[in-house]
């Protein structure tokens, strides 16, 4: 459904950097929101990264199970995303500010026909 998660053997997510100012953009662009330069390059993103802020949400709309972890995520190399925490307990004990992380995807929903969407979050990580 997003362009920018790239699946197969290695899942990972590219973005568009700006040529002149190096302004990092998930969707598509036009012009650059920061300089207005027209000019981009498309760039593999890290896989891993650091929790810069977060939040557990207690409350969500129906059909989403809560509570989870909702993040921003700064990624080694360059790059911020906003993400939930998968695969951690979502407590204040289990999740901090600085913790490392990776880039997980699963299964979010399967339709009729058995299609799945599959989606991304990151992981706790040792490194």
């Amino acid at each position: 459904m997003v362009e920018y998660l790239q699946l197969g053997d290695d899942p990972h997510l590219v973005a568009n950097i700006c040529d002149a100012c190096g302004v990092t953009y998930f969707d598509r662009r036009n012009a650059c929101a920061a300089c207005g330069t027209r000019e981009f390059s498309t760039t593999r993103l890290a896989n891993t990264g650091a929790v810069r802020a977060f939040t557990i949400v207690h409350r969500a709309a129906r059909g989403v199970p809560a509570p989870y972890v909702s993040a921003v995520v700064d990624l080694d190399g360059g790059g911020r995303v906003k993400s939930n925490i998968v695969n951690v307990e979502p407590t204040p004990e289990n999740v901090s500010l600085g913790m490392r992380v990776r880039l997980a995807t699963y299964v979010a929903t399967t339709d009729d026909e058995g299609n799945e969407a599959v989606a991304f979050g990151y992981e706790p990580s040792a490194a």
